[in-house]
């Protein structure tokens, strides 16, 4: 089947160009170019020293991953907890118990995340740095969820930690609201 004259044409003109392009981006430049590169000294740019100066936005990031916690933790373990999903014979009680130790294993993967965020911030640091071991504690409970083993004490813990870490930020200005989070997110992690 023949190709009209004209895509052809085409073709060869933007293949030309990309080529012409690729080749045109090259890193050879000329000496003049390279060598004002190398005058700007390096001290003129300032870089953050620690891993907490590091940190853009440390307050909002805060608020953003510990309302998600504080909205996994009362969604999928506080209220099933409440209305009685986790006790024996329950109807639905499994499926309860896997979405419970999944929405365990975020809401620490959050909460570890939102301590991160608060070494950012002077004022999120102190009132978040006494919660650090509770919120290390929560590392097994979701496997004890998954379990369905202490499911009282559990849902509890969680609960409990989410209550101080939102103490926590409003006392140091970042009110933190709970926020429900996609199953897209809750099952990435």
């Amino acid at each position: 089947m023949p190709v009209p004259i004209r895509r052809l044409f085409v073709a060869l003109t933007l293949c030309c160009a990309l080529i012409g392009g690729a080749t045109a981006c090259g890193s050879g430049g000329t000496s003049a170019q390279q060598n004002t590169a190398a005058v700007v000294p390096e001290a003129a740019t300032p870089s953050p020293s620690t891993s907490a100066e590091k940190q853009k936005f440390a307050k909002t990031r805060f608020v953003a991953n510990a309302g998600l916690a504080a909205g996994a933790t009362y969604q999928w373990i506080v209220k099933p907890y409440k209305a009685g999903k986790f006790k024996k014979g329950a109807k639905g009680r499994k499926v309860a118990l896997v979405k419970a130790a999944l929405a365990g294993t975020f809401a620490y993967n959050r909460l570890k995340a939102a301590s991160k965020n608060a070494k950012g911030d002077p004022a999120l640091a102190k009132a978040v740095a006494p919660l650090t071991a509770g919120i290390d504690a929560l590392k097994g409970l979701p496997a004890k969820l998954r379990k369905g083993d202490s499911t009282d004490s559990v849902a509890n813990s969680f609960d409990d930690i989410i209550s101080k870490v939102k103490d926590a930020g409003k006392g140091a200005g970042a009110e933190v609201k709970d926020k429900v989070p996609s199953a897209s997110q809750l099952s990435g992690g």
